[in-house]
């Protein structure tokens, strides 16, 4: 982690630099490269820290004030940990919920696709005319088509049965 640390209307002692660093370690373990600028800041009989940490984009920052220094040191790196476990929680949740939804889309999409083929049949193709393909389903009450090569044409024809239960179609290809 960079640090730089500032003191205003303040001399910043070795024991001061030393300390900010040590404490700035417990926000180092959050990020891989970050930036931490500090100013300590002294008004009338009030000890003030600000640190500012910057890392992956983000920006956390903590100023508060005491009559102690090291305390307001303290309560900076004590807000600033809040703030980051608060952020790293809220993108996890994200994540998480993000991953849950697509999951949930793959899981409908091949819902969908087990609702489109429930069933596959195997028909035995043999040639014959279309009024023997209409005999043959007449046959057979429980299906609505059959499959055959047609003996005319030599290719392969449907013959249904329409909705209004009495007719049949017959499916030709063109070429």
């Amino acid at each position: 982690m960079k640090i730089k640390i500032t003191g205003k209307e303040l001399k910043i002692t070795e024991a001061l630099n030393d300390y900010v660093e040590k404490k700035l370690d417990r926000i180092d373990k959050y990020f891989e490269d970050a930036e931490a600028d500090v100013t300590l800041r002294t008004e009338k009989n009030a000890q003030i820290a600000e640190i500012c940490v910057v890392a992956n984009g983000e920006k956390y920052r903590a100023v508060t004030e005491n009559k102690d220094m090291y305390a307001s040191i303290d309560k900076d790196i004590d807000i600033l940990e809040g703030q980051i476990r608060k952020a790293k929680t809220k993108k996890e949740k994200m994540m998480k919920d993000a991953s849950i939804k697509n999951m949930e889309f793959v899981e409908n999409q091949i819902a969908e696709i087990k609702e489109e083929i429930i069933k596959t049949s195997y028909y035995e193709i043999k040639p014959i005319t279309p009024e023997d393909a209409v005999l043959k389903l007449k046959e057979k009450p429980t299906h609505n088509f059959l499959v055959f090569t047609n003996v005319e044409t030599g290719k392969v024809n449907v013959i249904h049965k329409l909705k209004d239960g009495k007719n049949y179609g017959l499916v030709e290809p063109e070429a």
